[in-house]
């Protein structure tokens, strides 16, 4: 009998790439999909995409989608509680395993596992230590748009385009060409696991503390633009004493004001700002 797994879901190409070779493989069956979103902005928790745009992938992939809330000034010990009461749901219904979609970096993968531990689970890494995946991504025709990119090591000209051969040709030599130092996140809107085209028009680009940001909308949706001077948080994640924020299901150690740069639900997605 396969296995149940539940997929920790971002909506970039790595999970997207962890879905794919999950589906490959005989000995898993596919419970759903798990995704942290911040319920004040309604955006996916890091990558900041919109909810609906989530919800889109969800029903194009043919899985059940459950959605950890946190809110924007979540603690630690608020964020932990309602993660492992989503677990320990998923535990009633057969699943004792989450898979990620990590590459490379060992201390994050020993952090997943021992938060996993600590709640009768265990992880699973389909594409770590997978060789030149970046081209596996494009070969199979999965196709994404960069929504996210780190202002230090990339410009705002990365923003916005789409993850392809030509994207990865004009990456600096030290820039990852997986993004796994979090150079640049990503949204996959095609590819093999998809049963529909996700339709998605891009919005303004705007710069938060370091990092540059594409705001997306489902195609033919409209959002006022937010009131005030200054744009609402986008990502507004539970910080703690021993600096970690909350990515995808668990906490990775990070320091503190990575990824803090955001939008409001309602940023109007017409036009450009000068700076994303």
């Amino acid at each position: 009998m396969a296995e149940k797994v539940l997929l920790s879901w971002s909506g970039g190409k790595d999970s997207a790439l962890a879905f794919y070779e999950i589906s490959q493989d005989q000995q898993y069956e596919m419970a759903g999909l798990l995704t942290t979103v911040t319920e004040d902005y309604h955006r996916i928790s890091m990558h900041g995409v919109r909810e609906a745009l989530l919800e889109q992938q969800a029903n194009s992939v043919g899985l059940p989608l459950s959605k950890v809330f946190i809110s924007k000034n979540s603690s630690n010990e608020e964020y932990e509680s309602k993660m492992k009461a989503v677990l320990f749901k998923f535990q009633k219904l057969g699943v004792y395993a989450v898979v990620f979609g990590d590459i490379s970096l060992e201390d994050i993968r020993k952090y997943r596992e021992e938060n996993l531990a600590k709640v009768g689970m265990k992880g699973v890494f389909p594409i770590w230590g997978k060789d030149n995946l970046p081209q596996t991504f494009i070969d199979l025709g999965f196709q994404a748009i960069i929504t996210c990119v780190d202002a230090k090591v990339l410009d705002k000209r990365f923003v916005g385009k789409l993850f392809d051969e030509k994207f990865l040709a004009e990456l600096p030599a030290n820039v990852d060409p997986n993004g796994e130092n979090g150079e640049f996140h990503s949204f996959v809107f095609d590819g093999p696991i998809f049963q529909k085209k996700i339709s998605y028009e891009i919005g303004k680009v705007v710069k938060r503390d370091s990092f540059y940001f594409c705001d997306l909308q489902p195609q033919g949706a409209t959002y006022p633009l937010a009131p005030g001077p200054t744009h609402e948080v986008l990502m507004d994640l539970p910080v703690g004493g021993d600096d970690t924020l909350a990515v995808n299901a668990y906490r990775l150690p990070i320091k503190l004001g990575d990824h803090s740069s955001r939008l409001s639900n309602e940023e109007d997605a017409a036009g450009q700002v000068p700076g994303v």
